[in-house]
């Protein structure tokens, strides 16, 4: 059972690292602005004259596809490429733990992101009265879409110890998973004469489908427990490819 203590200490090391340098600060203006834009330029926000911050969820899949492997790829893969994870790994701390402890720093440091895009709420309730309860279901929704991106980007980041492969893996992955439960693709797959059981099985598995009812301010358990599914999955994953790593 992991150490909260092990945990805690390389959850503070690895966020106060994302504030080392520049970087964090470039990647949080670069959220804020391609969320921004994307609300408020592409799907016309003003123009929809609608109190509701629909547009502004609906692309929250898309801003993690490309920005959340951008954040995680350098988790594991700095740490092999310069040595120092034989470091960590000799220290009183288990493999998991690290594991554990590198991903909530990560995820912490996207629900920053997401928190700081608290004026477009404002603008909104300035706007009309918007559903509170729709609004705190889209932003859970989010935070758990951007947990799951993140242990995707901690598995693909232990593959290889070059960051720019660590990117490219995890934004295949996520890509893959949210286009399984696109509508185009599902109604592609269904014009293949595919059962509709199967095709169903396989959209169940897709990030954008949990996400949808979340967004649209309904709360399933079953959903939580998917995105849950899918961190405890993927870290389990990264363990038994850096074990396997180290035994081989």
């Amino acid at each position: 059972m992991a150490n909260l203590k092990n945990v805690r200490t390389i959850f503070k090391r690895e966020f106060k690292s994302y504030f080392n340098s520049p970087v964090a600060y470039v990647f949080l203006v670069a959220f804020l602005i391609l969320v921004g834009f994307l609300t408020f330029g592409l799907s016309m926000y003003y123009e929809r004259r609608q109190a509701n911050l629909t547009p502004f969820f609906l692309l929250h899949p898309w801003v993690y596809l490309l920005l959340v492997p951008a954040s995680t790829m350098g988790l594991w893969a700095e740490e092999r490429r310069t040595g120092t994870i034989e470091l960590l790994l000799t220290l009183p701390v288990t493999l998991m733990e690290a594991l554990v402890g590198k991903f909530l720093a990560a995820w912490a440091f996207m629900g920053i992101a997401l928190g700081l895009t608290f004026p477009v709420v404002i603008t909104t309730m300035w706007l009309g009265s918007p559903d509170v309860g729709a609004i705190f279901c889209g932003y859970l929704g989010s935070f758990l879409l951007a947990g799951a991106c993140v242990a995707i980007g901690v598995f693909s980041s232990a593959l290889s110890r070059s960051q720019v492969i660590g990117f490219v893996i995890a934004l295949v992955i996520i890509l893959f998973m949210l286009m399984i439960g696109f509508d185009p693709v599902i109604n592609a797959v269904a014009r293949w004469g595919v059962p509709s059981g199967i095709v169903d099985g396989i959209a169940s598995f897709s990030l954008m489908q949990h996400f949808d009812a979340m967004r649209r301010g309904v709360i399933d358990f079953s959903d939580i427990g998917y995105y849950i599914g899918v961190m405890v999955f993927m870290l389990s994953s990264a363990h038994f490819v850096t074990e396997s790593r180290k035994a081989s």
